[in-house]
């Protein structure tokens, strides 16, 4: 019994390391960030992945993030504003930066 609680207690481990991506996906796509936002393409907005390449390095990256999409801001990317994100709670707007800065 212990050998099959710890081998689940692994492999959900496992599942958890590989899959916050497509849980955040979800989380983004739920929020209605796709709409502008691409991992891999300019839309509206940047890519998920060049948001990350700016950001990298920076200590205060998700900080700014996180403001950026419950506040909304200009002139990152350009002259295109992005709207402050109506429904995101801070929590959620903390995940969602965190997604989008380990996007690759």
């Amino acid at each position: 019994m212990k050998r099959l609680l710890l081998a689940l207690v692994a492999a959900a481990a496992a599942v958890a390391v590989t899959s916050p991506a497509f849980a955040d996906e979800a989380l983004a796509k739920a929020k209605k960030c796709t709409t502008c936002h691409a991992v891999d393409k300019t839309k509206v907005g940047p890519s998920y992945q060049a948001i990350a390449k700016k950001y990298a390095g920076q200590k205060d990256a998700e900080a700014k993030l996180v403001g950026v999409i419950l506040k909304g801001g200009k002139g990152s990317f350009g002259d295109n504003a992005m709207p402050p994100s109506a429904g995101v709670s801070d929590a959620e707007a903390k995940t969602l930066a965190a997604w989008v800065l380990a996007t690759k």
